[in-house]
């Protein structure tokens, strides 16, 4: 009986991890039956990864700016120009387009010093530097590109955003996929047990064994599922990889790293963060670089996707980015969120964008519905936030 109270406690204080999991599910099951199949169909499941890749990526680096306390308005425009400069650099510079990539990168980690500089250096608040960087670098877009649009590109380059890991098989689930599904699934039992492991060593474990059995469960069975899907169209697409490198990456550095506890203790609270000498300017500083190389790399994966470099690329990046990750759990006020908990929230406005699609939703319905969806989030965090603090009292 104390078990099951204690279990019940717990997943009472986890309300809005597992309400968003449940949301995910049920959007799914959702579309799933009102297409009538499409949804999950292999076809349809790789173009939704495909699709979503540079709105996933760029919350993985939103997510680490909100932890913070601060926003970045300016990715989109920054996917546009570092897209603009790939396009230059490749088709009339010449340049050969692995070069390219790195020099965008280098492009975008400039950009992010440039307002990190005013931010954390100058006080100026991060809404106001990055809302003057949305219009500068958009400008800036237009201006390397003449206001035209440049293609195409070599095949190497469009790969990154549209191209498939090497298949090894012609008939039946393409091999090397369900490797890295099985590969992928089995790290993922080793870390959450090693987790907990951790956790019960330093006594900071309160979630009951059963729970923490279906969650992993839950996540394996996912994990095999997808790859299972993508094995049996065209293989594993090479954004996938890059997107999950990045996930397994960022997830350590928030969850284990100095650099990640930093930024969480800056969210939570500036003044005492500084007072017990975490750096905080440093630390701002580097996160705004950081986010711009996350935009940069978004900008060089869309515009390989699109085989396009369009002044107008990226726009609206930044507001799905952001409801991604508040979708995704994170706190208004900061000091709160995940990297995992941005890319569901990401898939959950990926599907909605897609159902919506193939049901034939106009984008007028489809923004109102997306609206709502982002207001229902952040209205669920408020209320958590009041019932323990009523709970408290």
């Amino acid at each position: 009986m104390n078990a099951l109270k204690s279990a019940a406690g717990y997943l009472t204080g986890q309300l809005r991890q597992i309400g968003l999991f449940i949301a995910l599910i049920v959007i799914v099951i959702f579309f799933q039956v009102a297409t009538n199949g499409i949804t999950l169909a292999p076809i349809n499941v790789s173009n939704l990864i495909v699709q979503n890749s540079y709105i996933l990526i760029l919350a993985i680096g939103m997510v680490m700016v909100i932890i913070a306390g601060h926003i970045d308005l300016s990715v989109g425009s920054v996917v546009a120009f570092t897209g603009a400069m790939a396009g230059v650099m490749i088709t009339q510079w010449h340049v050969p387009w692995p070069v390219a990539v790195v020099l965008c990168l280098v492009i975008g980690a400039l950009v992010g010093a440039w307002q990190g500089f005013w931010i954390a250096y100058f006080g100026i608040p991060a809404f106001i530097v990055t809302l003057a960087g949305m219009l500068a670098f958009r400008g800036a877009a237009q201006i390397v590109l003449q206001n035209q649009q440049i293609s195409p590109f070599p095949n190497g380059f469009r790969s990154l955003g549209s191209g498939f890991l090497p298949s090894f098989g012609t008939t039946g689930y393409e091999p090397l996929t369900m490797i890295l599904g099985f590969a992928a699934a089995a790290v993922m039992v080793i870390a959450a047990f090693r987790g907990r492991i951790t956790r019960r060593k330093y006594q900071l474990e309160s979630e009951p064994f059963a729970w923490f059995i279906v969650k992993t469960a839950f996540g394996v069975v996912l994990v095999i599922y997808v790859a299972l899907l993508l094995a049996s169209y065209n293989g594993t697409p090479i954004v996938l990889v890059v997107l999950g490198a990045l996930v397994v990456i960022y997830s350590v550095v928030m969850r284990s790293a100095v650099f990640g506890r930093h930024i969480y203790a800056i969210g939570g609270n500036a003044l005492a963060a500084q007072l017990s000498g975490v750096k905080t300017k440093r630390v701002t500083f580097l996160l705004f670089v950081n986010m711009g190389v996350i935009s940069a790399l978004a900008g060089v994966v869309f515009t390989g996707q699109l085989n396009l470099a369009a002044p107008g690329a990226g726009n609206g990046f930044e507001l799905d980015a952001i409801a991604a990750v508040f979708i995704g759990g994170a706190a208004v006020t900061g000091g709160i969120g995940t990297v995992p908990g941005a890319i569901v929230g990401g898939l959950i406005i990926g599907i909605l964008n897609n159902g919506m699609s193939i049901l034939g939703v106009g984008t007028e319905f489809q923004s109102l519905i997306k609206g709502l969806v982002l207001l229902a989030a952040v209205a669920f965090d408020v209320f958590n936030k009041r019932r323990a603090a009523s709970a408290r009292k």
